[in-house]
């Protein structure tokens, strides 16, 4: 992987998940990450025909469907942070979705969705202090 590659891939992973996320990536990484950052995260989420929030939403989607809470959280983490999503959005998408993913992944979808509210909440009143 180039670093060119890998480098337009951890700026593209601060603006999908928010500022200092690439920061967070460890320096001794694998080749599956540095294909993960350069490759899906510069190559792929980083094309001109769908916008973040549109390649959100479909991520939220196929993960919903996977019943994955925590990726689930991880994706809505990134929605709050830029503002792409509301928390009346979300849970009207957790709703439409239990029906096409299954009352159990859409359940899970739900769990997912309300800690990173959770945490998005207590974040913005621990700045508020």
């Amino acid at each position: 992987m180039s670093e060119d590659a890998l480098k337009r891939g951890l700026e593209m992973m601060d603006e999908v998940y928010g500022p200092g996320f690439g920061e967070s990536m460890p320096t001794e990484r694998s080749p599956m990450l540095d294909d993960t950052i350069g490759h899906l995260f510069g190559e792929i989420w980083s094309r001109p025909g769908l916008s973040v929030r549109d390649r959100r939403l479909l991520v939220i989607g196929a993960t919903a469907a996977l019943g994955r809470a925590d990726l689930i959280e991880i994706q809505v983490r990134g929605a709050l942070a830029n503002d792409e999503l509301t928390a009346e959005q979300l849970r009207e998408a957790v709703l439409h979705l239990h029906y096409y993913v299954g009352w159990g992944n859409g359940t899970q979808t739900h769990n997912g969705v309300e800690a990173a509210l959770r945490k998005h909440g207590a974040a913005e009143t621990k700045d508020e202090s």
